[in-house]
This record gives structure tokens, C-alpha cells and sequence, in this order.
């Protein structure tokens, strides 16, 4: 006699299809970054919790590995280097995109700026780079915030992989995305549209093996 679990097809056949949490927003109550900083300032948030404003659901950011927390530290260090005087590089501090989002870039080239964005944080025209360094949150890094940093008008965003050892390089922002990408391994270099003298090494961005 064939029994129940035999009449079922099997399990590789079923496909789950779980919508991510910005893709549920009518069932959300939506912030904007006004109320987003107030509840910064009131310190609604514990002590050390790390979180960022997308589409106007504040998220929990993933924690940072050993890897990514040098890859940060020494794509900082990088940038520092070739454009002293030339832009301000921001690590792993706030952007303000828009009304509703006001995401936590690992890297931001940004302009010069008189009071070094004392006074307001960065908007999309000041923006000259991102850089998300990926682990466990590529996924994110390639579609929702790839799409977001487009429609704003990033004009170059670049995701640094740390399991393939490559950086993805995205050009030409437009409502629907990026219309430009290519990838570099590790033994190449990319130029940056805000400076196109100035040649990255990816070797150099990466962790130390």
C-alpha cells in the first residue's frame, strides 16, 4: 500500500517563495528619516544596535565579520590614500537618499564639503562612490540596495565580494537599475567616474589572505 508521504511530490519540486520585508510595506508602519533621526536622538535603539532606514523600514544590520571588518578598514585606508584633499571618505556612516531612506554605506566617497557634513549628512549629488562590502548580505547589496542606490542617481556603486574575491563595479544609474556592469578579480584595477585618473587596485580593498 503506497502511503500519504509516497503520494506527495517530492520535496526539491516545492518552491517557497518568501517576499522580503520591504516587499510587505502595506502591512507596515512606514518611517521617515525625520522620525527616523528622532528616534536616534531619544536612543530608542540599545546601545550599539546597528540598524539603517530603507524605503522607510528600519532594519537590522547584519553583524560584521573579521573579513569584513578589515576589508572595511583597509578599503577606507585605500581611498584615504589616493584621494587626500580630493573627497571625504566616509566609513560606514549615513547617507540621506531620500524622504525614507538613509542607509549605512561601508564606504562613501563623498565631496568636499566645508563643515565635512557636520551639519547634514550627505545627499544622493554629494555621493561620488559606494562601496558595500559582501559576505552574507550580497543578495540585498545586489538587488534592494543596488535598485535604491539607481533610482537615486549614485552614479557609481561598487560591491566588494569577499567569497569570489572580486568587485563588482555598477555604472549608469536609471529608474529600472544599473545599466552598466562589469567585474574585476583581484590582480585588476577600475578607474572611478568622479576621478578617472584615479586607478583602484581590488587587491587592495580585499582582506589579506
Amino acid at each position: 500500500m503506497t502511503s500519504v508521504i509516497e503520494q506527495l511530490p517530492e520535496i526539491k519540486d516545492v518552491q517557497v517563495e518568501v517576499k522580503p520585508v520591504w516587499e510587505q510595506a502595506s502591512k507596515l508602519r512606514l518611517f521617515t528619516a525625520e522620525e527616523y533621526e528622532k528616534l536616534a536622538k531619544i536612543e530608542i535603539f540599545g546601545a550599539g544596535e546597528r540598524v539603517e532606514l530603507i524605503e522607510g523600514v528600519i532594519l537590522k544590520m547584519s553583524p560584521k565579520g573579521d573579513l569584513h571588518a578589515a576589508a572595511t578598514d583597509r578599503s577606507a585606508k585605500c581611498f584615504i590614500k589616493r584621494l587626500d584633499e580630493r573627497a571625504i571618505v566616509r566609513n560606514q556612516n549615513p547617507i540621506r537618499l531620500n524622504d525614507n531612506s538613509e542607509p549605512e554605506p561601508d564606504i562613501v566617497l563623498a565631496a568636499l564639503q566645508a563643515k565635512e557634513y557636520s551639519d547634514h549628512k550627505p545627499a544622493p549629488q554629494d555621493v561620488l562612490l559606494i562601496l558595500e562590502v559582501a559576505d552574507s548580505t550580497l543578495y540585498t547589496d545586489r538587488q534592494r540596495k543596488g535598485l535604491l542606490y539607481a533610482q537615486a542617481g549614485i552614479t557609481h556603486y561598487c560591491i566588494l565580494n569577499l567569497k569570489t574575491r572580486e568587485l563588482e563595479d555598477y555604472r549608469e544609474p536609471s529608474a529600472e537599475g544599473y545599466r552598466s556592469k562589469k567585474t574585476y578579480r583581484a590582480d585588476e584595477r577600475f578607474a572611478l567616474v568622479a576621478f578617472p585618473d584615479v586607478e583602484i587596485a581590488v587587491g587592495e580593498l580585499l582582506p589579506l589572505e
